[in-house]
């Protein structure tokens, strides 16, 4: 069995495990869910020491035919695109369950459905098929329906129905784009490499209609403004850890997806370019000033996270070498970013049961580890010199520069929009008289602190020394961005 096979297993596996274990046992079931996710981010993690940086082809690939007459097969495997997303998706998985402990019903399966979770997204990064790719991307769905359903807030029906009718109905509009790919291809295969080959000769009007199919089968998950009308509720009504799933890496499934499509189909996101920026920029500022008007804190990070990806978008739409480098490093800071913020604010709300900013003050005199680490969190979103944001926010908006010039301001707005929000959000937490009902608030548990300690590392270390993430997808990037300057 190849490697990134056995990372697929391992979850599973422990998901299998745990749905054998009796109910009565939750102090074993969590126990096993952590060595499970745990052991895959170790397996993860260390490949970093294996993989090439200066290759930009698949490495651990491991190829299986699946149905010939379809011509689809279990392809697996790693580049500079997809390592990044493995390493980010093992971790905060990880993060997610230690934050876990406050479930306390059908704690077998809320356990076995993230392990499960878990699986399908590391398949969705590592297929190199793209009809292995859509059964993963599809897999998702189903953990995440029962997770928001059974164990969200008061209006967790709602939020599950939304969520998944607003992904199915966009992978409607994928698969058929797909498809069209599929039959416009002489060989027949769904390979990503032999689709790509095949769709870059392609006429152009062909490949702007592929593409808008998978614009929005992938928008909805981004999310693109108008495609992001499930993202608010679902972050609200979702158990904190599966928000910082939510947040964290499923929002990044479709850049990632985008990025993969723009191989494939490389004059048609020419011909779209201007409308992929247009859309960036609208969500950058519309998504900011969104969550500038929230007071659910839960509600304001969620539309931050569509702020964030409209950055992303622009990167990709930039075409460039510092542009791509920037969507991809911006996918690395938002997950740890808002993984972070959701952890936070989750652990903040099992204590108070609020969300509404108006009903906090003054929290650093009665909780300032969690003070501490919330208001490192908020810098890292706005992108602050020596965050992770700020290397990605600068690639970003010089490649949004060399490509569009001083329309870049629009991107400066934004970052100070969020600048806005962030400083808003931390005076109304930690400043003024301390409310009565806040007094006997308790601070961060030493479990608690290392998993926020872990993220707000990452956050700094990738903000001081970037250069090991950007070598990790430098490779890749230069390729892509290649193709764009070729055409």
């Amino acid at each position: 069995m190849g490697i990134l096979s056995l990372l697929l297993l391992l979850p599973l596996l422990g998901a299998i495990l745990i749905a054998l274990l009796p109910r009565g046992r939750q102090r074993l079931i969590r126990g096993l869910a952590l060595v499970a996710s745990g052991a895959t981010g170790l397996l993860a993690w260390s490949l970093l020491g294996r993989f090439q940086t200066g290759t930009a082809g698949l490495q651990f690939a491991e190829w299986v035919e699946w149905n010939p007459r379809l011509g689809s097969a279990y392809s697996v495997g790693l580049d500079g695109f997809s390592f990044p997303m493995v390493l980010l998706a093992t971790l905060l998985c990880f993060i997610a369950l230690l934050a876990s402990s406050s479930i306390r019903e059908r704690v077998k399966g809320y356990y076995a459905l993230m392990l499960l979770l878990e699986s399908a997204m590391l398949g969705v990064f590592m297929a190199q098929d793209w009809s292995l790719f859509y059964v993963f991307w599809e897999l998702t769905l189903i953990p995440l329906l029962f997770l928001i359903g059974r164990w969200g807030g008061a209006r967790r029906q709602q939020a599950a129905l939304n969520f998944v009718l607003y992904t199915m109905g966009g992978s409607v509009f994928m698969l058929i784009g797909l498809l069209v790919a599929f039959d416009a291809t002489p060989g027949h295969s769904f390979a990503m490499t032999d689709l790509a080959t095949a769709g870059r000769l392609l006429p152009e009007h062909t490949q702007v209609l592929i593409f808008l199919g998978l614009l929005v089968g992938f928008g909805v998950k981004m999310p693109i403004f108008p495609l992001h009308g499930w993202l608010p509720l679902a972050h609200v009504e979702a158990p904190s850890p599966v928000s910082i799933l939510l947040s964290g890496i499923l929002l990044k499934m479709g850049a990632y997806g985008l990025i993969r499509a723009a191989d494939m189909l490389p004059a048609a996101v020419m011909a779209l370019q201007g409308l992929l920026a247009a859309l960036a920029l609208f969500s950058l500022i519309y998504g900011g000033l969104l969550a500038w008007r929230q007071t659910d804190l839960k509600r304001m990070i969620a539309y931050s996270s569509v702020s964030h990806m409209g950055v992303v978008l622009l990167g990709i739409a930039a075409l460039n070498t510092a542009g791509l480098t920037g969507a991809m490093m911006q996918m690395v800071a938002h997950g740890l970013v808002a993984g972070s913020l959701f952890l936070l604010i989750g652990l903040l709300y099992e204590r108070t049961h609020t969300r509404d900013i108006n009903h906090y003050s003054s929290l650093v005199q009665t909780t300032p580890r969690f003070a501490f680490f919330t208001v490192l969190a908020f810098i890292g979103a706005v992108g602050m010199p020596g965050t992770a944001g700020f290397v990605a926010e600068l690639h970003a908006l010089i490649g949004g520069f060399e490509r569009w010039g001083w329309l870049m301001l629009l991107l400066s707005l934004g970052v100070l929009i969020s600048a806005a929000y962030a400083i808003r959000t931390v005076g109304r937490l930690f400043t003024g008289p301390v409310r009565s009902q806040m007094r006997e608030v308790q601070d961060l548990r030493p479990a608690e602190m290392l998993s926020a300690g872990v993220l707000s590392a990452g956050i700094l270390l990738l903000g001081v020394f970037p250069s090991s993430t950007l070598n990790l997808m430098g490779a890749s990037v230069a390729q892509l961005s290649a193709l764009f300057a070729a055409h």
